[in-house]
This record gives C-alpha cells, sequence and structure tokens, in this order.
C-alpha cells in the first residue's frame, strides 16, 4: 500500500531565478511586509546600538479560520496534514513512513499514518522534545530528549506503541529554564549530541566566575558558564551509549534546533538569542558549529558585541566569539531546522512576544551554495494570521517525508501542513 508520505513522487527544488535580497536596514521589519521569496541578509554591521526594551506587541493567538493556510511560493501547493493536535512540537519520519510527532505539553509521542487515528507510541513523559532513529536507516531505536534525560525505546519498522518501558542513556540534564533538549546522531551513529538552552536571559546570576577558570573551562570548554548555568547554553556531546559528556559548542543561549548537513555531517544550530536589548538586537541566528567554538553567550554577541550586562567581565572572550552564518531578524525565535533534497536549509520561526512590531511566524530557506550559507534567508511559507495581521499559527519544526516534500507542525492550533511542488 502507498503510504501518506510517500506519495507523489514531489520535491522542493532549487530556484531559478533569485530574488532581490534586502540588506541593510530594508531587511529588518514586520510580519505584514513578509511576502513568499522575499530574501533577506543581515550583516554584523546593520546592527543598532543595545536600546532600552519598550514594550511589546501583541502576540495573542485567535482561532485558526476554516479557510486559512500558509502560502508558498508559486509553483508550489500547501495542503493540511493533519489537525486538532495538542501543541505539537517536533517531527520525524521514520523510515517506513511513519510520521513520528512529539506533543510537548501532554507529554506524549503520537504516530501518525494517512486514514488511522493518531497512535500513541509513549505518554507520561515529562516535557519531551527531540526524537532521533537509531540506526538512521534501520532503526532498532528511537530516542527521546525530555528536559532531563534521553530515553531510548526498543523500536522495529512498524511499530506504533512502544514495547516496553524506555532506557534513560542520559540522566541528570539541566531542569527549567530552557526545557527544550533536542538530540541528533553523528552520519556514523557515534556521537549523540544534546542541546541545552540557559535558565535565563542573559546570566546576571551565574555568582561569582571559578576560582580557577582555566580548570574549569578545560571541564567544560571554552566560554562555558558556571552557577546555575553550568553544563547550559550549550550543545553537549556523548557516545552513543550516553556516556562521556563533554561541551561540543558553548555560548549557545538557546540552540533550541539541531540537524546534520547531509554534504558535510556538519551539525547546525538555530539558537534563540537574548532579550532586552531592543527590537532589532541581537539577531537570532542559524549556524555551522564547530567543535570547542565559542558564540557569545552571555557576554557578547554577533563576534565582540559586548552584553552591556557583563562589560569588562570577560574581555578574554572578545576575539573568540564566533560569528554565526546566518543571522535572523532579532526576536523571530527559531525553533527547528532541517536540510532538504535542495542542499537549502529551512527554519520554523515560532514568533516574537517582546518586540514592538511582531515579527517570525513563519518558515525560512537558508541557501547554501558549495556546502556553506550565502548568509540570506528567505521568506518560504507565510500566512499563520489572518489578513488583518492577527495570529492563528506558530511554526515550531520542520522536517521531509521521503518524496522531499516539506513538513511543517505549528503549535498554535495544532496542525501540520505539507508543501509540495505543483
Amino acid at each position: 500500500m502507498k503510504h501518506w508520505l510517500l506519495a507523489g513522487a514531489l520535491c522542493l527544488t532549487p530556484y531559478l531565478a533569485a530574488a532581490q535580497t534586502l540588506t541593510g536596514a530594508a531587511a529588518f521589519g514586520d510580519i505584514m511586509q513578509d511576502r513568499p521569496g522575499r530574501m533577506r541578509k543581515i550583516s554584523p554591521a546593520d546592527l543598532p546600538r543595545p536600546g532600552e526594551h519598550v514594550g511589546a506587541a501583541s502576540s495573542q493567538l485567535v482561532p485558526r479560520p476554516a479557510d486559512a493556510k500558509p502560502q508558498a511560493r508559486a509553483g508550489f501547493e500547501v495542503s493540511l496534514l493533519a489537525a486538532g493536535l495538542n501543541g505539537p512540537r517536533r517531527m520525524r519520519v521514520a523510515p517506513n513512513g511513519d510520521l513520528f510527532v512529539v506533543e510537548t505539553r501532554a507529554g506524549r509521542v503520537l504516530v501518525l499514518r494517512e486514514g488511522q487515528k493518531p497512535q500513541v507510541f509513549a505518554s507520561d513523559l515529562k516535557e519531551p522534545f527531540g526524537m532521533a532513529f537509531s540506526p538512521a536507516n534501520d532503526p532498532a531505536y528511537l530516542y527521546v530528549a525530555t528536559t532531563r534525560d534521553v530515553l531510548r525505546f526498543a523500536y522495529r519498522g512498524g511499530d506504533t506503541k512502544a514495547r516496553a518501558r524506555p532506557e534513560r542513556l542520559v540522566t541528570g540534564l539541566a531542569g527549567g529554564g530552557h526545557s527544550t533538549r533536542d538530540i541528533v546522531f553523528s552520519q556514523d551513529g557515534r556521537t549523540l549530541y544534546v542541546s541545552v538552552g540557559s535558565q535565563g536571559n542573559n546570566a546576571t546570576a551565574m555568582g561569582r566566575k571559578p576560582a580557577d577558570l582555566a580548570a574549569f573551562e578545560r571541564k567544560h570548554g571554552a566560554g562555558a558558564s558556571w552557577g546555575p548555568e553550568e553544563w547550559r547554553a550549550s550543545v553537549l556531546a556523548f557516545d552513543s551509549m550516553g556516556q562521556n559528556r563533554r561541551a561540543y559548542a558553548n555560548g549557545l543561549r538557546n540552540c533550541a534546533g539541531l540537524s546534520l548537513q547531509p554534504a558535510t555531517g556538519l551539525l547546525w544550530c538555530a539558537v534563540n538569542e537574548r532579550d532586552m536589548l531592543g527590537d532589532d538586537l541581537p539577531p537570532d541566528y542559524a549556524t555551522s558549529l564547530r567543535a570547542g567554538g565559542f558564540y557569545g553567550w552571555p557576554w557578547f554577541y554577533i563576534g565582540a558585541n559586548e552584553d552591556p550586562a557583563h562589560r569588562g567581565a570577560r574581555p578574554d572572550l572578545a576575539d573568540k566569539t564566533i560569528v554565526p552564518d546566518v543571522l535572523i531578524q532579532a526576536h523571530s525565535a527559531p525553533l527547528g531546522m532541517a536540510f532538504g533534497p535542495d542542499g537549502s536549509a529551512y527554519v520554523a520561526l515560532h514568533g516574537s512576544w517582546n518586540r514592538t512590531k511582531v515579527t517570525g511566524y513563519k518558515v525560512v530557506r537558508l541557501p547554501i551554495r558549495d556546502a556553506k550559507a550565502t548568509g540570506e534567508y528567505e521568506d518560504f511559507l507565510t500566512g499563520f494570521t489572518t489578513p488583518e495581521g492577527r495570529l492563528w499559527g506558530r511554526p515550531v519544526d520542520v522536517t521531509f517525508a521521503a518524496d522531499g516534500a516539506l513538513l511543517v507542525c505549528e503549535d498554535g492550533s495544532g496542525t501540520i501542513w505539507r508543501v509540495s511542488a505543483k
């Protein structure tokens, strides 16, 4: 029987004509300026000076109108795949085509198949978020990250219910604060990466730095935070059995989305940056990660730009702070990312809460050339609003079906959408 995620043999393809790229001040805006196909590029030179937080526009959700659906660029069609879900936040497609969906608030993992009611694979989980199958092509396990642990469920292709209680491979992850834990395996399956976001906004309550900072960083990695932020704002690496914890990269305030770039095997991360420095500061971002790299939080952002709350605290890190590959308008809240069959990366922007004018609430495409990001991003899927600009959907994750169609879930109205070439 043909599976609902395998039908059609359609895929997303590279665009024949590039749109004009908005740069400088023109690259900034709000949801009323978003259009499928609109290209933007924000550079470090475009960043304003830190300012005061002046309030926030309403981001209150309204019920999705019966005829509402997102809009894609000409040449693509958008269809509703599922509705009535309870805050879907992560999706993974099993090798047999089953769609696994995490409902974080409900604490469960669902399996979706065409013509069937969603099946509960596992329940009573503590804030589940990230998922990964391993081995990738013929998995024996489904891994699920909760806020404090990484669990491993025995799995065989076609399973719609867990065979037994899970093993706890990773335990004792920091809880509270940013609770989303995404996971991904290296291409060889030997390394499990786990993202752990910060406890607070900009770590003003870390307390005194370690007496022997050099020794602390030898254990935790360059630019590691301490106190209540210890082992946080990081991507951690473990062996395949969840042992031998180490910091792979630090200074990532909330790396909510992890993905491997197929062409290179590089680990990528979609990051929510800090708040309260102004409408357009600092940018969120998506970036490839360097082993041992430091990305700024909490002392710096987007290179050697110092956070005013930590002025003079760590001058030794200024020239070690890596500038991310793609800067995304501040407060867009990137939460999920995946690489498509066209080689581009796609990122779900969950949307702002503390900006004068609302931004985000869309899916963007990051063009890749010669395996490297161009620094641009394109509005790929917009329209999670009414014509008046009232919000009904919050994109939270993207993944790809076996036929190359893009799947997008949003947790505002509890829907999943399919985007494919006509």
